[in-house]
């Protein structure tokens, strides 16, 4: 059993939202994080972010009188996990396109089913593998493919595998009925530290590189990083690691959207027809067999 089970329709329902929310603001980065770069080192930036994420989440869980680092154990595992996975593609991004890193990225929704089955032992019902596919076409659309394999594609591709792996895994220790808001915390703050560490043994400049390069590192840990990863362990307690997967997926839709507004790129019809394939995708994903087994959702922990 995974942590998602029979839940009310409007539980269901404002989990998707919610997710919907994840994509939307994480597509926003793709535009932000690449102009940054040339002001700031990846590894710092992805220091300060989940350094800044992990310390309103830690003032947070004071608050409320919890333990920070009670079952350290498995917020080091999701952070490590999510290190391998924003390291990756903060550093590839510097190297190839947004759309190639949005696309690679977006690959993560082949590499959720297997992970399900492998980690989880959970069905893979076969309208979700039919959504897998659809997505993927939709994904090759919206980006335009791979027009030229580069260093930063490779480099990137580690982080579709993490992606995935990252959803299974947080599905799990919903199930095990961890602390969710402790889990936040613990894997934000060790992201921090393995960037900050992997910087100095490097020898790579910490420089911010002025105020607006701070504006953005400051919207990135509140917005992109602590509210999205807040409700992502919220909602997945309502909904399937692979649904979950599928909705994440548009993530790069909502990065060409951002790309043709506020990144003054040309509309390409082709890949808005790629994005309306996975938003089909994610309506097929949630077709249910006659007989579906019944579920019931989980509180989170104390």
């Amino acid at each position: 059993m995974t942590a998602s089970t029979t839940a009310s329709p409007r539980k269901t329902l404002l989990a998707d939202l919610g997710l919907v929310y994840c994509a939307a603001i994480w597509g926003s980065t793709f535009i932000l994080v690449k102009s940054s770069l040339a002001h700031i080192d990846a590894l710092a930036m992805v220091a300060y972010r989940f350094l800044l994420a992990a310390l309103v989440a830690g003032l947070f869980l004071l608050f409320q009188r919890k333990a920070l680092f009670k079952d350290f154990r498995q917020g080091v595992v999701l952070g490590v996990v999510l290190a391998f996975l924003y390291i990756p593609q903060t550093i590839g991004l510097k190297f190839t396109s947004a759309a190639n890193s949005a696309f690679i990225t977006g690959l993560f929704v082949a590499f959720a089913p297997p992970l399900s089955i492998l980690l989880l032992r959970e069905r893979t019902r076969r309208a979700q593998w039919a959504a897998v596919g659809i997505s993927l076409v939709g994904l090759w659309l919206l980006t335009g493919g791979l027009s030229q394999v580069n260093m930063g594609d490779i480099i990137t591709l580690s982080a579709a595998f993490t992606y995935a792996l990252h959803i299974i895994l947080t599905d799990r220790f919903i199930t095990a009925r961890y602390d969710l808001y402790r889990l936040i915390f613990q894997q934000l703050l060790v992201v921090g530290i393995i960037s900050l560490l992997a910087g100095l043994v490097a020898g790579r400049p910490l420089g911010v590189g002025g105020t607006e390069t701070a504006l953005v590192v400051v919207f990135l840990a509140l917005f992109p990083t602590f509210s999205a990863f807040l409700i992502q362990i919220r909602a997945q307690q309502f909904t399937s690691p692979v649904k979950v997967s599928l909705i994440f997926a548009l993530e790069p839709v909502f990065a060409g959207i951002f790309a043709w507004t506020l990144g003054g790129e040309a509309f390409i019809p082709l890949r808005a027809l790629g994005g309306l394939l996975i938003f089909l995708a994610i309506v097929v994903s949630t077709v249910q067999p006659k007989k579906a087994v019944s579920r019931e959702s989980l509180p989170s922990g104390n």
